[in-house]
């Protein structure tokens, strides 16, 4: 991963991985471009050469534990497994993001659907391409659990969890700044079995340092 302070602007279709590094202090932007489309993310520390630190990455129960609240949003500190904060959400007009419904797999398609859904791309091979291809040797378990942002995941009064219609829009975004120099990455999911995204998988867009 190159660390770079150069401002950066791209575009992920739907199905796609993307990483990227963010320096401490940056922005980092990702917009759901037509609406209700999960982008799955992780975060990981980064080391001298913005290369991946493995052992410091983020962490979904430091970061409940630390808001006392279930869902992100604004003023969320997205913290690491190691109890520091990796990032701060500044902005948000989506308002709601889950951290407990995970990413969806090829084992998890086969038991919440049909079982021909087990061969279905899913976020956990974009998760792994994108780790196979950074050039570290990466795999299954480097990935801690993920945020998806955009995605409603409501958890009903026993504990358990429901997919629901999205709560976000086109052109909706959720804003960050950089705690400290981080490596992001994203599956724009291609999830087509529940309705967070109207079955329909879209573009995400993120920026960097704008």
């Amino acid at each position: 991963m190159k660390k770079t302070l150069e401002p950066l602007s791209a575009t992920i279709p739907a199905g796609l991985p993307w990483m990227g590094f963010v320096a401490k202090g940056q922005k980092f932007r990702i917009t759901d471009v037509e609406g209700n489309q999960a982008a799955d993310t992780v975060f990981y520390a980064a080391d001298a050469q913005g290369r991946i630190d493995v052992h410091e990455r983020y962490s979904a129960v430091d970061t409940i534990l630390a808001q006392k609240a279930l869902y992100l949003g604004k003023g969320t500190r997205l913290m690491s497994n190691q109890g520091r904060p990796l990032l701060t959400i500044v902005e948000d007009t989506c308002g709601r993001h889950d951290t407990v419904g995970g990413a969806c797999s090829c084992e998890a398609n086969s038991v919440r659907y049909p079982h021909e859904t087990l061969f279905m791309h899913s976020c956990r091979d974009s998760f792994l391409k994108a780790l196979r291809e950074s050039g570290q040797p990466l795999d299954k378990r480097d990935l801690p659990p993920n945020i998806n942002f955009f995605m409603n995941v409501p958890v009903t009064s026993d504990g358990g969890l429901t997919f629901a219609d999205g709560v976000s829009g086109p052109g909706k975004y959720v804003e960050m700044v950089a705690d400290t120099d981080v490596v992001v990455l994203i599956s724009n999911c291609p999830q087509l079995n529940n309705p967070c995204n109207d079955y329909n998988p879209t573009p995400l867009s993120v920026t960097v340092g704008y």
